[in-house]
């Protein structure tokens, strides 16, 4: 009679151990599948070259969010498999919400100077501060506009240095600005 609960038991633990290695290998091949098809598909949409273009954010956004696709995939099938064998406890979840907080930690440190040069690169363009063939002047810096972007603008010196100017430092400092000179085109 004990040898046979013994003989049930590690026979449960075998299906179980069988069943999360099954779940960890589906994990990994649909998690990698499913990385490289939303990656592809971004590709297709150009999503980095859209940015590239109108925003001048030069991330390589798709194999990014590929990878977060990708990762998210394996983390649910680590979980699905640990609770395949029995271990979901508290701890798992605790441990899940500290990744999840590092996480979002993460992104707002990393998004602290994107969002408000985005912000700044936007009032920018709609009140028209500055534009381009513009010479403007700062405590620091002065020059002519060559390029905006909705984070940076570049702007060429007397020497020819080009200095890249984040947009917040245009919207937030004193700025002198004259406006482009127009050539005149005399008609005979």
């Amino acid at each position: 009679m004990v040898n046979s609960d013994i003989a049930d038991f590690l026979q449960l633990g075998f299906f179980r151990l069988i069943a999360a290695i099954s779940i960890l290998l589906m994990g990994l091949v649909v998690g990698r599948f499913l990385g490289k098809l939303i990656e592809r598909i971004l590709n297709e949409l150009e999503l980095d070259e859209v940015l590239k273009k109108h925003l001048g954010i030069k991330i390589p956004l798709e194999h990014l969010i590929g990878n977060i696709v990708k990762f998210i995939v394996y983390t649910i099938a680590i979980f699905l498999a640990l609770n395949q064998l029995g271990l979901t406890t508290r701890l798992l979840y605790i441990i899940l919400i500290i990744i999840f907080v590092i996480l979002i930690i993460f992104i707002v440190f990393a998004l602290k100077d994107f969002i408000p040069n985005v912000v700044a690169g936007f009032l920018i363009y709609q009140r028209k501060i500055v534009e381009i063939g513009d010479v403007i002047k700062t405590d620091s810096i002065k020059g002519k506009v060559i390029e905006i972007s909705f984070i940076e603008t570049r702007i060429k010196t007397k020497s020819n240095d080009i200095i890249v100017v984040p947009n917040v430092f245009l919207v937030k400092n004193l700025l002198t600005k004259k406006e482009k000179k127009l050539k005149r085109v005399n008609s005979k």
